[in-house]
This record gives C-alpha cells, sequence and structure tokens, in this order.
C-alpha cells in the first residue's frame, strides 16, 4: 500500500499523542521501544505535536535530575480522541507498526 509522506507523518503524530496520552509511552525511549523509530524521530514528533493544536508538556519528576520525567497530553486541540482509538489498527498498519 501506497502512502503519502504527508499522511504518514500525520499518522505518527496522532499515535505518539495516543501513546502518551494513554500512559502506554510517555518517554522518548518508551516511544522508541512502542514503535521502532529513532529517537531523534521521536522527539521530533513530540515538537511536530504543537503543530497540530496538541499541546504536550515534559513534567519533571519533582526532586530528580537530568530531566526524568514524562510528557503528558494536556489539550488535544481540534484532533478528536476518539477518532484515533476507533482507527487504531488502521494507523499502527499505515506506520508499519504491530
Amino acid at each position: 500500500m501506497e502512502v503519502s509522506k504527508t499522511k504518514s507523518s500525520f499518522y505518527r503524530r496522532l499515535y505518539v499523542a495516543w501513546l502518551i496520552d494513554s500512559q502506554t509511552a510517555t518517554s522518548v525511549p518508551a516511544l522508541m521501544e512502542a514503535t521502532g523509530m529513532p529517537r531523534r524521530t521521536a522527539q521530533d514528533t513530540i515538537a511536530a505535536l504543537a503543530d497540530l493544536d496538541i499541546v504536550c508538556e515534559f513534567e519533571q519528576q519533582a526532586g530528580a535530575r537530568n530531566h526524568a520525567g514524562h510528557y503528558r497530553i494536556h489539550d488535544w486541540g481540534a484532533i478528536d480522541k476518539q477518532w484515533i482509538i476507533r482507527h487504531l489498527r488502521q494507523i499502527r498498519e499505515v506506520l508499519g507498526y504491530p
């Protein structure tokens, strides 16, 4: 199946936001493990969530050093989180994720 770069990029952002919001993967290493994406791709994808008006912020663990903590979705903007949940299988297939 041929998928445009725009669609795969959009789906990747939605999937990463869902992984963070569902607390399945709330850190860059956890996202790398869950998806197999390289560190830089995971970091860039998190940063790109703002382009979709998804508010994702890093929350530092109290008393911890060296960026210990997790990401949290504070606002989905115009994105319907329920649509993502209903289409998870399709999103994973397009991205080639298990």
